[in-house]
């Protein structure tokens, strides 16, 4: 079994199972997977087993596919699979910047506003469908074939629906594939692995996500807090309240200048936003924090400032509060800096460095960009636009 299921005990199959399904072949479902889409075949198996399908097509599989990769790709411009010479390498997150070409449909889209978008454009769409059905429906069942004294050939299709035939006759698979060409082949779930799939749905889930996680941040080695990028986030889970009250106290006692609009920021009606995004850092650190025109938030949106135009006014804003938190005269203000500290001052360079007292100007500016400006620059190379 994989160290997931062995070394966190997270399932538990009773020995009913055991004695009539392959369950070791089915933990090597996502053994050495050379693309990502490996991981979303069997998630679509999985929710749609849960939807009670005991029968669907290679068609129906992947427009789940393209909606469980929809908001990764799009909202946190998280590769799939990396990049090669500049290219995409996996298909299916080029089916899905393809398909949001096409529509234009936002990154917070519904399932049900991208299928019906799929079927929209599902001529378009078509080369990178055939491209996803060529080896992943087969290559995800070879863990239960290595148990068989035989000799695969991966190239002959119909001979390997044959086989799978064979082998299930004795040693019930997951699934079997039906005849029909293309991506109207069919695929029928057996039903004692239906059984298995929904009496531990929970914990095959969170299988997946594990693996899926591993894969990503081997892909994606420059982006943060990756576990976070898999589905649409709670906006409740931003946390944002005691920054709002420690920079509301500052502009109470002193003028800050929009580093946007170089004009004074208006008590009382602004926002708390994030220099570098939140969905590239998703995390809520004072030294990303600012406040800004509550009009010009919604511009800028999911976009990096241009760095050499806005970085420095936003420095010296940062560097005003730095400056009063450490003003003795001022105790309220340091009483609303400490309110920070369990949401919003988890980065040892921060408490170690950039808000230990005793820096000058020139000492906190040079910090705080030699530990921003790497991750303004990940952004970048991910594919964040400039604003």
């Amino acid at each position: 079994m994989s160290d997931y299921f062995d070394n966190q005990s997270i399932l538990n199959i009773n020995q009913e199972y055991y004695n009539n399904l392959d369950i070791e072949g089915f933990s090597l479902m996502m053994k050495d997977p050379s693309y990502c889409y490996k991981f979303y075949w069997l998630e679509a198996i999985v929710q749609l087993i849960s939807q009670d399908v005991k029968s669907t097509t290679f068609n129906d599989i992947i427009d789940e596919m393209i909606c469980n990769a929809w908001y990764t790709v799009l909202e946190f411009h998280v590769h799939l699979s990396g990049m090669m010479e500049g290219e995409v390498r996996d298909g299916l997150e080029r089916a899905v910047i393809l398909l949001s070409q096409l529509s234009d449909l936002p990154a917070n889209a519904s399932k049900v506003e991208i299928k019906n978008e799929i079927r929209k454009y599902d001529n378009e769409l078509k080369v990178y469908k055939d491209q996803l059905t060529k080896n992943v429906p087969y290559r995800a069942l070879a863990g239960f074939f290595d148990n068989a004294n035989a000799i695969i050939n991966w190239n002959r299709i119909n001979a390997l629906i044959d086989y799978s035939e064979a082998i299930n006759k004795t040693r019930p698979l997951p699934y079997c594939l039906g005849h029909s060409a293309g991506l109207k082949r069919e695929v029928h779930f057996n039903e004692n692995w239906i059984r298995l799939i929904n009496d531990n749905m929970v914990s095959i889930l969170g299988w997946i996500q594990f693996e899926k996680v591993k894969w990503l941040q081997n892909n994606n080695p420059e982006v943060p807090s990756l576990v976070y990028k898999l589905a649409p986030m709670d906006e409740k889970m931003r946390k944002l309240k005691y920054v709002r009250d420690l920079w509301e106290c500052i502009l109470h006692e002193k003028q800050i200048i929009d580093v946007f609009k170089n004009e004074p920021i208006e008590q009382g009606n602004y926002d708390i936003d994030h220099f570098i995004p939140w969905s590239f850092v998703m995390n809520d650190e004072l030294w990303n924090l600012m406040p800004m025109d509550s009009s010009l938030n919604s511009a800028k949106n999911n976009r990096l400032p241009k760095w050499d135009d806005y970085f420095p006014a936003f420095a010296r804003n940062q560097f005003i509060l730095y400056g009063m938190i450490h003003d003795v005269s001022k105790p309220v203000i340091r009483q609303r800096y400490e309110k920070c500290f369990k949401d919003n001052l988890h980065s040892i360079w921060a408490n170690q460095e950039l808000y230990r007292k005793g820096n000058t100007e020139e000492e906190f500016y040079n910090i705080l960009q030699k530990n921003m400006q790497p991750v303004y620059d990940s952004a970048r190379r991910q594919g964040y636009q400039v604003w």
